[in-house]
């Protein structure tokens, strides 16, 4: 099969098709998108060798339960053991034996067939198209916040970052109550969170003073946006740390002390609630599709993204 290879560095190739192991079910790729962590995977991030791509929609075409052969589908991306304490509590995204798919141990989604445990499976309702479905993981990741804390209506909050993920997050956190403001350096980009109902400010306009908000949620992908999410932080407030890169941020943390300011970490979360909210258009998406390259041409998606800024990039397989 065709696949986007990595081994120092990105090349097409042909590849043997993969084999579902028991329990696993072998899924025809749709349509694949490139997130950050993809991007930094190739910089290095995680050690990772082999096919990347977690973001994905797909059909299953064999399955020891025949009830899902045809079906459309998305993947959680966590790989669980199953059997330790971690697992035991439904937390398998932490299980320390886990395999993420196209990033730690499991060959991932950029290429024409994905293997996944038939556990990790969700069959994609008609309402979501095919587009909107590739956002299945990173919607999900957003409401993970409403899962590791509580958001009383009308809070405020502070999204840094107006790419992809911070415009999700924005999305999912409004349609929670609370009061959102997004912080970016993309005019067009803000014209879209303005659109859907966010205050915004961008480059060079003036922002609200320091500590203005109980809660913000550095969503850059840089190195250097942990500072900033920590300087319109409010004492005793918290920011939820979403961004996953190569390197060591740059932060002052002082201001964690002489604040008492939690930092959350927050990454991976269960995919029915994403899916809800994709067919209930609570998240608006389709906007935020750039450009479709089929598979064939992946490399050219990535080179793409290196030199322009889009919001979304996704590779057609089939």
């Amino acid at each position: 099969m065709m696949a986007l290879y990595f081994d120092g560095k990105l090349s097409l190739r042909d590849v043997r098709k993969p084999e579902p192991a028991a329990g696993e079910a072998l899924i025809q790729v749709i349509l694949a998108g490139i997130c950050g962590t993809d991007r930094e995977i190739l910089k290095g991030y995680a050690g990772f060798r082999g096919i990347p791509g977690h973001e994905f929609v797909g059909r299953v075409v064999i399955s020891a339960d025949s009830r899902w052969i045809g079906r459309r589908v998305v993947g959680e991306i966590n790989l669980a053991c199953g059997h330790c304490d971690w697992c035991a509590r439904g937390l398998g995204r932490h299980c320390p034996q886990r395999r993420v798919l196209g990033i730690i141990g499991h060959d991932g989604a950029f290429a024409e067939f994905v293997t996944l445990p038939m556990a990790n499976l969700h069959e994609v309702p008609e309402e979501i198209s095919d587009q909107a479905a590739t956002f299945t993981e990173p919607v999900a990741a957003a409401a993970e916040i409403l899962e590791q804390m509580m958001l009383a209506p009308g809070t405020p909050v502070a999204i840094v970052g107006d790419g992809r993920l911070g415009l999700l997050t924005a999305q999912v956190l409004r349609h929670a109550g609370a009061e959102v403001t997004v912080f970016g350096r993309h005019g067009w980009k803000l014209d879209l969170a303005r659109g859907l109902g966010m205050r915004v400010v961008g480059a060079g306009e003036a922002e609200p003073p320091p500590a203005s908000f109980p809660l913000t949620v550095e969503a850059t992908g840089s190195r250097e946006g942990l500072g900033r999410a920590l300087r319109l932080v409010a004492p005793r407030g918290t920011v939820v740390m979403k961004s996953t890169f190569h390197g060591a941020p740059s932060f002052d943390a002082t201001k964690l002390v002489v604040d008492e300011v939690t930092l959350l970490g927050s990454r991976c979360g269960v995919f029915p609630p994403a899916l809800d909210l994709l067919r209930e258009r609570h998240v608006t998406v389709q906007p935020m599709v750039s450009k479709v390259f089929p598979l064939d041409r992946g490399l050219e998606a990535f080179e793409y993204l290196e030199h322009t800024s889009p919001l979304k990039v996704l590779l057609q397989a089939s």
